[in-house]
């Protein structure tokens, strides 16, 4: 009858662990989809920082079109 109870013990301290260990990954988890969360909306405004920028380079004729190709150097010539 000892045996039982050894062998429950330990498998309720296993699962005492197991459980433990369940809520330190779970609470990493929610942790890491915050910053997640957080990236994502940073890079939308990122976007739409950037479309912005464009679209007023682009009213101000200063836009990527407009611009000279890199390998284009007047002052070589």
């Amino acid at each position: 009858m000892a045996d039982h109870e050894a062998r429950l013990v330990r498998l309720e301290e296993g699962m005492y662990f197991q459980e433990q260990r369940l809520e330190a990954l779970h609470e990493a988890l929610v942790r890491q989809q915050r910053q997640l969360d957080d990236m994502e909306r940073q890079l939308a405004e990122a976007c739409l920082l950037l479309r912005l920028l464009r679209e007023q380079l682009g009213e101000q004729g200063l836009g990527p079109e407009n611009a000279l190709p890199p390998h284009y150097m007047p002052e070589r010539y």
